[in-house]
């Protein structure tokens, strides 16, 4: 019986096998690597991955899929929403304490997703997914350009990231109507410590009012807290470098103005 993709669960099928081919050569699986796939749908790359693998992770909202799926011997299935799933607790059921994750992500809950993974990335080896090209151009974007904000910045900071892949909408069915590409996210062996919360806020704050000087938002909330220290606000956000705004959280919490 073919399935029918919802619409509430942003189903877009891949379908294009010289694409699947590239995803997973993009991926490069091996025997016996603890992967875990979110959003298997109907299996067309989860097909091709456990063949390599011997064995796959996967995490599936939809009832239906999960039941089709779990007819499979290779697969653990894990019917829940993704935001909802503890990876650490994952990494420990399966005996790792790494894994590597990848999927077509529903790109209604796309940026969700990576910040949940990002609260959990002391557990992940790298991460592929598929995306909303638009939203792959944010993550990977450099200083003074457009596409450069606060996704970019907290992603930057955690994951080294590259665009390896363009998917055009007719490689799934039905075709989204937006381009899709497929990033590669290989989180910093070295990362400097800081206060994500404040990171946070931090960033949110200077990218609240892009279009002006940081003086008119991220001074503000940096005299809010009788910062003392030293930074140019005479800037605008998207001038400023990830590593920048890590140093000044990190300056901040040590100030006191936490």
């Amino acid at each position: 019986m073919k399935h029918i993709a919802r619409k509430r669960f942003g189903q877009h099928f891949l379908s294009d096998t010289g694409i699947i081919e590239a995803i997973v050569s993009a991926i490069a699986p091996k025997p016996h690597d603890p992967m875990v796939e979110i959003g298997p749908g109907l299996a067309a790359l989860t097909q091709p991955l456990v063949e390599r693998l011997g064995q796959l992770t996967v995490i599936e909202l939809d009832r239906d899929l999960a039941l089709r799926l779990r007819q499979h011997p290779q697969l653990r299935v894990v019917e829940s929403d993704v935001l909802k799933v503890d990876f650490r607790a994952l990494a420990q059921d399966l005996g790792v304490s790494k894994l590597r994750v990848v999927g077509n992500l529903p790109y209604n809950i796309s940026t969700p997703i990576l910040f949940h993974l990002l609260a959990q990335v002391d557990v992940v080896t790298d991460q592929h997914f598929m995306l909303q090209k638009e939203v792959i151009d944010r993550m990977v974007a450099q200083p003074a350009t457009a596409d450069y904000g606060r996704l970019s910045v907290m992603l930057q900071w955690r994951y080294a990231m590259e665009n390896v892949l363009f998917v055009p909408p007719q490689a799934f069915d039905p075709p989204p109507r937006v381009n899709s590409a497929v990033v590669r996210m290989q989180p910093h062996a070295q990362v400097a410590p800081v206060d994500v919360r404040l990171l946070e806020e931090l960033v949110q704050v200077a990218f609240s009012q892009r279009r002006k000087l940081l003086r008119h938002s991220l001074g503000r909330w940096l005299d809010a807290r009788a910062y003392g220290g030293v930074f140019d606000v005479q800037r605008r956000a998207e001038e400023v470098a990830p590593a920048d705004y890590v140093a000044l959280a990190q300056a901040v919490a040590a100030s006191g103005g936490a």
